[in-house]
């Protein structure tokens, strides 16, 4: 039997299942913590089903759950861009404050930044850098109200949400040693030096990751260096000092000219994701343009 559900109680189950704890989003949505019980109880008898799990450490949606958050989202995702539609379209100004990790904020935001600020000539940029773990905290602290990063992430009070697909290529120089060249499989790496970032990069985590994956136990060995930047990186591989798993989006030039090569390493594909870090309610004002000019004018990777 069709059952209509109401919108307000898919909100109020979007916000508990986004934050995790009943009361942290009875705060935000200034309801009592039993109204929010009942509102989320309510929903799941309408669903005919739970939709939460109830642990120690507070609530998480289960597979049923998930799904229906899914289409939270994008419920609420619509009724704002509704918002925005009907609204006053005066001029846009003020400062537009967001944080990136490192490869985002060299290869993808300026391209965003350049077609959003053809439109909105007064708003003023303040762009803050850092690792994974750094853009996740300034979220989450509300120092800057969006934020970019790649790789696997969580935190209190925030949420991501899938932007962009990537993969981190193995390369070396065009000049390397022979024993770099040679290198065909995930168990060979062992034997060559490899180029880290540092502890706390989305970017490591997720080599790690997929070197255990593929079943490749290799971590910082002696050898190694562990360097703090994309570009550092770059330079080190281009030295010749190892082999680095570099962003598809950040060796476009450096493939294209032959300084750079990349290794065919069949059985070891790093795959992820960059995704945009927001808080609990979507940024509004100029952050809140800026998210929706992204989302319809998402950047291209011209490969070489």
């Amino acid at each position: 039997m069709f059952t209509r559900l109401d919108p307000r109680r898919l909100e109020t189950f979007r916000v508990v299942a986004t934050m995790g704890q009943v009361s942290a989003a009875s705060r935000l949505l200034h309801l009592s913590q039993p109204a929010v019980t009942a509102q989320v109880r309510q929903l799941e008898r309408e669903c005919g089903r739970p939709l939460l799990v109830r642990t120690a450490r507070g609530v998480r949606p289960n597979e049923a759950g998930r799904v229906l958050l899914e289409y939270a989202q994008r419920l609420h995702h619509l009724l704002e861009e509704a918002a925005t539609a009907v609204a006053d379209e005066e001029e846009v100004g003020g400062e537009l404050a967001l944080a990136a990790s490192t490869t985002l904020a060299s290869y993808v935001v300026p391209d965003l930044l350049a077609s959003f600020l053809r439109v909105h000539r007064g708003v003023q940029v303040r762009l803050e850098v850092g690792n994974t773990e750094q853009v996740l905290a300034w979220v989450g602290e509300e120092r800057v109200p969006l934020g970019l990063v790649e790789g696997h992430a969580r935190a209190a009070r925030i949420r991501l949400e899938h932007y962009l697909d990537d993969e981190l290529i193995p390369v070396v120089s065009a000049r390397a040693p022979a024993e770099l060249m040679r290198v065909r499989t995930g168990k060979e790496l062992h034997d060559v030096p490899l180029l880290w970032r540092e502890s706390g990069s989305g970017t490591r985590a997720v080599l790690e990751r997929a070197l255990r994956q593929a079943g490749v136990r290799r971590g910082p060995q002696p050898g190694d260096l562990q360097l703090g930047s994309t570009e550092a990186i770059k330079g080190a591989v281009a030295a010749g000092l190892g082999v680095g798993f570099l962003s598809r989006w950040s060796i476009q030039d450096e493939l294209a000219s032959g300084r750079l090569r990349t290794l065919p390493i069949p059985d070891l594909r790093v795959k992820r994701a960059f995704s945009w870090v927001l808080p609990v309610d979507a940024p509004s004002g100029v952050a809140g343009r800026f998210l929706r000019h992204a989302r319809a004018v998402p950047p291209i990777l011209n490969a070489p």
